[in-house]
């Protein structure tokens, strides 16, 4: 029978362990570390993000910008991290080739996919004083004077260099590849004349392209895209690259594995509500984005097959250091 006197010796219970964790967390304000520098898109995407997923979480997320080493560094402090969940990964699809690149031994297989937000399509953009009208039109210079043409670029596994490798399965375009700490910066240099082209998420670049201060010259996709209905798709100069597409960055929020799984559920509720907001969706459509919202395996399916394709097209190309099949990373 249930007295007063049993529900109150039930309610001086301790919480069980799990109950516990799901009440106390976030304890503290979390960090949360962007993989690449200030005005990219990953950047542009955690500084949208986070506003929401703070006000779901009670807590506030202070964001820092660790660029370097294609992302191994920002992988490299949150795996070192403590994993209580307090400590966040703003990041894009570079891990997914540190392995094959020879930059780490790091993937995303080692973390918890909080949320996929969206993923992107890249675009080829040129300084706008250049001659060129198209990407026909690089290759063709590109290969009057090879190693003279300068493509801005991200590093070894950066977005740049994997359409370069792309480029290079189907056509020879030998360029000089001068790195960056991500887009934002390398497309201020383009803009310098620094460098003379780059391949950059469409993310990234819409507003430069909106004010007229880089040249678009192909989207890497197999057909031209809303945001940019009068840009070719990349297939107009270079069909042969159809059977390695559809291709593009990804954007998304990750934890250690380890974190508790109370945590993780807590951070899956506030960056799924983050990422359905109206405002979120509306900017990363302008973005010419597409929503995805997923985490865990769902999450994790994705990140297999485009680690697969990748990988196996940079192996091909000869860009890759080691076989994706010494990683048992399977052919696509």
């Amino acid at each position: 029978m249930i007295t007063r006197r049993s529900l109150g010796a039930l309610a001086a219970l301790p919480l069980l362990p799990g109950a516990a964790a799901a009440q106390a967390f976030p304890a503290r304000e979390l960090t949360g570390i962007i993989m690449w520098g200030a005005g990219g898109a990953t950047d542009v995407v955690a500084r949208a993000l986070t506003p929401i997923a703070e006000r779901a979480l009670g807590q506030s997320i202070v964001l820092q910008n660790r660029p370097g080493g294609a992302g191994a560094i920002s992988v490299q402090a949150v795996a070192t991290a403590a994993a209580d969940g307090h400590t966040l990964l703003y990041g894009a699809e570079n891990p997914q080739l540190h392995k094959v690149l020879g930059l780490g031994q790091r993937d995303y297989a080692d973390f918890f996919p909080v949320n996929l937000t969206a993923r992107g399509v890249a675009v080829v953009v040129a300084n706008k004083d250049k001659p060129w009208a198209s990407m026909k039109d690089v290759v063709a210079e590109a290969q009057r004077n090879p190693g003279r043409l300068r493509m801005g670029a991200t590093g070894p596994g950066g977005l740049p260099h994997v359409v370069g490798a792309m480029i290079n399965t189907v056509t020879q375009m030998r360029v000089i590849a001068v790195p960056f700490d991500g887009e934002g910066p390398g497309l201020t240099a383009l803009q310098g004349g620094h460098v003379d082209f780059m391949p950059v998420g469409l993310g990234a670049a819409a507003e430069h392209i909106r004010a007229g201060r880089v040249k678009p010259l192909a989207v890497v996709n197999t057909e031209a895209v809303p945001t940019l209905p009068d840009v070719p798709p990349i297939t107009a100069d270079l069909p042969g690259m159809a059977r390695l597409l559809p291709w593009g960055p990804f954007y998304g929020v990750w934890v250690r594995r380890e974190v508790p799984e109370a945590a993780r559920t807590r951070l899956v509720a506030a960056f799924r509500e983050a990422a359905s907001s109206e405002a979120f969706t509306t900017l990363m459509r302008n973005a010419g984005n597409i929503m995805m919202n997923i985490s865990g395996e769902e999450a994790d399916a994705f990140l297999r097959r485009w680690q697969s394709v990748t990988a196996w097209t940079l192996q091909e190309a000869g860009a890759a250091r080691r076989s994706p099949e010494e990683f048992g990373i399977p052919r696509p």
